[in-house]
């Protein structure tokens, strides 16, 4: 059977093209997603994250296959995930794919002393153990059982939207 693909069917380019639209319109809040392996720091920007379930407490990260993160989480036991601030804009650029490997812990605050790298100052840095994965299309879907949750300062969220970054109106948060 032939694979349907963008090539083969036009509008599924088009259909593409149109989810895209779309999604930016869909505004996230940046995380970055960091892992260990062989003594190796690995750390990713993400938009794909998202909570799964309280009954156990677990949430999910999709990770491009092509991500250098991407082998690493394949073999992780642990990884984090780091929720990131206002304050935290250039160090969600260091580690979008500007800077690789362990250049991206140059900046930011990083506490190397667990199984896992994890953000000091995150809003919230979500720990996890790796409890599944599956790859669908481009992507692999991560799963987490959460293990432990770190929270810090005032809720003030980056937000990633239409291509840009932004915050959340502090009158709208109450």
């Amino acid at each position: 059977m032939t694979e349907v693909t963008a090539e083969t069917d036009p509008t599924l380019e088009a259909i593409a093209d149109k989810t895209k639209l779309a999604l930016r319109r869909l505004a996230k809040s940046v995380m970055i997603i960091t892992a260990r392996q062989d003594g190796v720091n690995y750390a990713m920007a993400a938009t794909a994250v998202d909570a799964l379930s309280m009954e156990p407490p677990s949430v999910l990260a999709c990770v491009n296959q092509n991500a250098s993160i991407h082998p690493v989480l394949l073999k992780a036991e642990r990884f984090a995930i780091n929720i990131l601030s206002r304050a935290h804009e250039d160090l969600s650029h260091h580690c979008g794919g500007r800077v690789k490997g362990e250049a991206r812990f140059e900046i930011g605050s990083w506490d190397h002393d667990g199984e896992v790298p994890v953000l000091a100052d995150a809003q919230a840095a979500i720990l996890c153990r790796s409890d599944a994965h599956f790859e669908y299309g481009t992507h692999s879907i991560f799963v987490g059982k959460v293990e432990d949750v770190r929270t810090h300062g005032v809720i003030d969220p980056l937000v990633y939207i239409d291509g840009r970054y932004t915050g959340v109106n502090a009158l709208m948060m109450g």
